[in-house]
């Protein structure tokens, strides 16, 4: 008898009727078919998720899960880890990108400690949530164990029952963590059977000798866990960040709940198909911000058939790539919603 896990459980069902209403207002609106683009695709998608022609944005909200990362001990990322912590600080005291965004959009903040290699236990305005000091050096041996990737997985379901409570109705998951595009490298490259090199970008700014050095790394490291990683939760297990989990987890529990998302870049989009896989139906839920810089997030776009909404050169993480197409996602609503139809404008809509 197979167990089934929590993630396994139906996500929520669109709603075919309103999809196909928003889809008929589109056509009578004062503009020629298709003429707004991917901002139409927007308005009916909303649509179809919230079950009402007209729909809403009131309460979007940002997580931010941090996690350390071991492999970090082998010369992979510019930075050091305590930078990690540093940026905790940075974020709950307002000053970082993600910060910026939050504000500028109205939009809730919330951020949380998976598992940071330096003590993060005492800053106020972190939810701390931690499983393990960061993880162990996935270069020599599994990233976690599978008690701990559960652990992981649920606190993301943790936030989105929280949010779903407060009556979020868009969310997105940002991450930080210095080593994790090694593992967004790693996990992406195992879940999409490719060779981890044409994944690997700069990160937060490692380039030449040193770049060949993270690719020699992360190379050696998918080597060691290919055989061993025989589903997506042991990939996760044996590569993957608590971060990365906790966004995942995150991913999975919005679509069941019926929560869209907004996903962010390449690490990002690592737990978003680490999601997808897990769940299949948790796509149907996930809008894509943007396209990011490290040359990874195309082939995760291209493996999740997503359309990202701006295209401009960002890299940061932490959700902002997300958080700026979030006044994209605004105004598709608002056009959609207050046009005026040809017949309310006395318009002719020609032949």
């Amino acid at each position: 008898m197979t167990v089934e896990f929590w993630w396994q459980q139906a996500t929520a069902p669109l709603s075919a009727e309103t999809q196909q209403q928003a889809l008929e207002r589109q056509s009578q609106l004062t503009k020629p078919p298709g003429s707004l683009g991917q901002l139409e695709d927007i308005a009916v998608a909303f649509a179809a998720w919230q079950g009402q022609v007209k729909p809403q944005i009131n309460n979007p909200q940002c997580v931010v899960f941090a996690g350390d990362h071991g492999v970090v001990a082998q010369g992979v990322s510019a930075f050091p880890q305590a930078v990690t912590v540093e940026m905790l600080k940075n974020f709950v005291a307002g000053g970082a990108a993600i910060s910026v965004l939050a504000r500028f959009h109205t939009m809730g903040l919330s951020v949380v400690n998976c598992g940071t290699a330096f003590p993060a236990d005492q800053l106020s305005g972190v939810i701390q949530r931690a499983v393990m000091s960061g993880t162990n050096d996935f270069s020599q041996q599994a990233a976690m164990s599978n008690t701990q990737a559960l652990q992981a997985l649920q606190i993301g379901a943790e936030q989105i029952d929280r949010l779903h409570g407060e009556g979020c109705d868009l969310f997105i998951a940002g991450e930080m963590g210095i080593g994790n595009t090694s593992a967004a490298s790693c996990l992406s490259a195992l879940l999409l059977k490719q060779d981890v090199n044409a994944l690997v970008g700069p990160g937060t700014g490692v380039q030449g000798e040193a770049l060949s050095h993270k690719q020699q790394i992360l190379a050696q490291s998918c080597e060691r866990a290919r055989t061993l990683a025989d589903s997506p939760l042991a990939a996760l297990e044996q590569l993957g960040g608590l971060e990365i989990a906790a966004m995942a987890g995150a991913y999975l529990r919005a679509a069941q709940l019926g929560i869209p998302v907004l996903v962010d870049g390449f690490i990002a989009s690592s737990a978003a198909l680490l999601a997808v896989q897990l769940n299949a139906g948790t796509r149907d839920w996930m809008l894509f911000g943007h396209s990011s810089a490290e040359p990874g997030h195309r082939a995760l776009l291209t493996a999740l058939d997503g359309k990202p909404l701006v295209q401009l050169g960002m890299r940061l993480g932490e959700g902002s790539g997300a958080a700026v197409a979030v006044g994209l996602v605004q105004q598709a609503l608002a056009l959609h919603n207050q046009m005026a139809t040809f017949a309310e404008a006395a318009v002719q809509s020609g032949n």
